[in-house]
């Protein structure tokens, strides 16, 4: 990403009134953020509102600030020995690295900030990360594989311990576990998924990811520090919001969505029946992913959130073998990554299996792109890759622009 696109998308992020939802309709419409910014008044004002168009002609006050922090950033990682192996890299809305299992929840983020071992090298091109030879993205990777564990900030002591022995099977099994860093169940979460990975000797997958509701550049809780740099080194701290973004209390129930959306399936081990777990649950539902819920004792206010899960149709759940099964995933077998089978996709054989038009329209993420680096993608030959384009052409999902540049239309 060069600095120019990076002061882009955080001038777009940081547009007072416009929100998520309101940034995907002008990247629909006008393709890269600074293709909005150079449209007029009157242009935007066909879009959104005439206070959200004043907005957008104004740079905040902030940006220069943002952008040169967060370029510095990106560039101590350049910086950095590479034995050191823990990467930094902002990924948008627009990049072929950004997972496809977002873009299908009700409000995929526009920038994620990434921090951990498991990232392509400094400097490295979409070509580079997601090239036939090398599969998808390592975040994509993941989500494939990931199980979110959640539960009470106050667990009791069966209740950590739960959490941590189920995180640590599932581990060993080769799946990724996603959680949110919070204390309590979460900081259990990620311990047993580091646990696991290193007894099956996993050095270089991505162990746990951490989504967190502050800036990458801040640790929150505090008493987790330690375990941060732990996930740091085997796994992957995930965030939407920009650096220096303090603890707010709002943006911890948003991050439940990328939880819950990095994940197969979501697993609560302990909760009240009112808490952010049951949020994080209801989320993966919408979703259409899977539910798990843990019984406790019915004299156990941290156990009253799981049972209602179960009576409103979550599955019950004894053992880490109970979650295999309804994932239908062996146990003691790893899920078969990039290059183990035939077509080099995660869940191959399974019905999940993606749509080679599924696939293409991932690869063309959002910015308009040419047929070289398309082919870089996706491993697709000229011919074929000239087919499907077409195909999505004549649906009316893609558009083929001046200079043989193809670009992603709306939401397809």
């Amino acid at each position: 990403m060069e600095r120019d696109d990076l002061a882009a998308w955080l001038r777009l992020t940081l547009t007072p009134g416009v929100g998520n939802a309101t940034a995907r309709k002008l990247l629909a419409a006008f393709g890269l953020p600074q293709s909005i910014f150079d449209q007029s008044g009157a242009t935007l004002r066909q879009i959104v509102s005439p206070v959200q168009a004043s907005a957008l002609l104004s740079p905040p006050a902030e940006l220069p600030a943002l952008v040169e922090t967060s370029w510095q950033w990106l560039d101590d990682a350049r910086q950095a020995p590479a034995s050191e192996g823990i990467q930094r890299q902002i990924v948008t809305l627009g990049d072929a690295a950004y997972p496809a299992a977002l873009l299908d929840i009700e409000d995929p983020p526009l920038m994620l900030y990434l921090l951990g071992q498991a990232l392509p090298a400094p400097g490295a091109c979409d070509a580079d990360v997601n090239h036939s030879g090398s599969g998808p993205a390592p975040l994509e990777m993941a989500a494939r594989r990931g199980i979110a564990i959640v539960g009470s900030r106050n667990p009791t002591p069966q209740g950590e311990t739960n959490a941590r022995q189920f995180a640590r099977e599932l581990a060993e099994t080769g799946l990724t576990v996603v959680s949110g860093l919070a204390l309590g169940i979460d900081g259990a979460a990620h311990l047993g998924a580091l646990e696991g990975a290193e007894a099956r000797g996993l050095d270089r997958a991505i162990a746990t990811i951490a989504v967190v509701g502050t800036g990458l550049d801040r640790v929150y809780p505090k008493k987790h520090l330690a375990l941060a740099h732990r996930i740091a080194r085997h796994g992957l701290l995930v965030s939407e919001y920009p650096l220096g973004t303090p603890p707010i209390s709002a943006n911890f129930p948003r991050r439940n969505r990328i939880i819950s959306g990095l994940s197969l399936g979501t697993l609560v081990v302990e909760a009240a029946l009112k808490s952010g777990s049951l949020i994080t649950a209801r989320m993966a539902s919408e979703q259409g992913k899977e539910v798990f819920a843990i019984p406790g004792s019915i004299h156990a206010s941290q156990s009253r959130g799981c049972h209602a899960l179960i009576r409103q149709g979550a599955k019950l759940v004894e053992t880490a073998q109970d979650v295999l099964e309804e994932l239908r995933l062996p146990m003691g077998q790893p899920p078969a990554t990039s290059g183990t089978t035939a077509d080099g996709d995660f869940f191959a054989t399974q019905e999940t299996e993606s749509a080679p038009e599924d696939a293409l329209t991932a690869a063309l993420g959002f910015d308009p792109v040419g047929l070289d680096a398309l082919m870089a993608r996706t491993g697709l030959d000229a011919a074929r890759l000239q087919a499907g384009l077409l195909e999505l052409e004549l649906e009316g999902a893609v558009a083929r622009l001046p200079g043989g540049l193809y670009q992603r239309l709306g939401t397809a």
